[in-house]
């Protein structure tokens, strides 16, 4: 009787094969569940005590991704034992295919995810910067889910390679019609890898000088010192010649001064020692030299070089204006006269 009933068949399978199916499905699943709450606990455990969050992550990510795979292995394994319908068994098979391309892309993303974020956020906690990388994110995410469904597509019959070709006569116009966005997004690919500038930046570029308050895929937006917002196209950052003042590690300051004819030689020795003294004794100005320059019009011209140790604007316009103030203290001391446009004019009486 009970042999009777094993035989019997029902959709091309007997009852003895839907109970071994059953079995070996239940059995993976067993396997699968023993993994996940003793293995996968314990390299949780042994995770937590190490420096690196390394292991964390791919502990986490094989916990969301390869143990749905394998309950969908469980599952395969026990459904191939039974002698299926053509149509059931390809519905099976696409199922797989899909779960599979969609698991394995999710791992992809969350391990490029992963990357970027680590290795460009972690020095540094910029929320301009995060924003950018959320948009370039968002392409990677598009490129790839894109080459997923070509994938799929392809595994499924269709004719991709039919498609692609009718696609590039066309893609070919699209390419040309969208040249410069497209290079305005390679060139925003460089500025942000190549980092010539960033968020907060003073930069100049050719007759415009600002802040830099926005970098986007295609534009780049700056503040100027008027209060408007000057809007570049990445492609001609990346082609122009930019200078960034906010990276600047000190200041080189060349200034020139001119006295009167009238001054003494003695004076004129002691000048350069004046003004090298004064800069000596100014807080983060390192004095490079100061020499009696030349002969001009109506004085004589004293050129002095100095460094400011410091990249900022205003600390600089302090320190020159303390060494002003002295050397004219100075000057002073000494009557020694600062020169200005003047004219002699020599009458002969004969």
């Amino acid at each position: 009787m009970f042999q009777n009933i094993m035989q019997k068949v029902f959709f091309q399978n007997s009852v003895l094969d839907y109970l071994i199916c059953i079995l070996i499905f239940l059995i993976g699943s067993l396997v699968v569940r023993i993994f996940r709450r003793v293995v996968l606990a314990r390299l949780k455990i042994w995770a937590e005590k190490t420096v690196t969050t390394i292991d964390d992550f791919l502990i986490h990510i094989f916990e969301k991704t390869a143990i749905p795979l394998l309950y969908f292995g469980a599952f395969y394994l026990s459904i191939r034992n039974l002698t299926l319908n053509p149509t059931f068994s390809k519905a099976i098979t696409i199922v797989g295919i899909v779960l599979l391309t969609f698991f394995g892309i999710r791992f992809l993303m969350r391990i490029i995810e992963y990357t970027v974020e680590t290795y460009f956020l972690k020095k540094e906690k910029d929320k301009a910067r995060e924003r950018s990388l959320k948009g370039m994110l968002t392409i990677i995410r598009v490129v790839i889910w894109g080459l997923a469904v070509v994938f799929l597509l392809d595994n499924f019959g269709f004719k991709i390679s039919t498609v692609i070709a009718g696609l590039g006569i066309g893609g070919v116009a699209i390419a040309l019609a969208s040249q410069a966005f497209l290079g305005d997004l390679f060139s925003y690919f460089s500025i942000f890898f190549d980092r010539p500038f960033e968020i907060g930046d003073f930069i100049i570029v050719g007759d415009y000088l600002g802040t830099v308050e926005y970098i986007g895929i295609k534009t780049t937006r700056v503040r100027s010192l008027g209060g408007e917002q000057l809007v570049f196209s990445n492609t001609d950052l990346t082609n122009s010649r930019v200078r960034n003042y906010k990276r600047m590690e000190k200041r080189r300051v060349v200034f020139k001064l001119g006295v009167t004819y009238q001054t003494t030689s003695q004076q004129v020795k002691e000048i350069p020692i004046i003004i090298t003294n004064i800069i000596k004794n100014t807080e983060d100005a390192v004095c490079d030299r100061a020499h009696f320059f030349s002969y001009g019009d109506f004085s004589l011209i004293f050129e002095i070089v100095f460094y400011v140790m410091s990249g900022d604007y205003n600390k600089y316009m302090d320190i020159q204006q303390e060494i002003n103030f002295a050397i004219k203290e100075e000057f002073e001391k000494r009557e020694i006269e600062f020169a200005y446009p003047t004219q002699t004019l020599y009458v002969d009486k004969t």
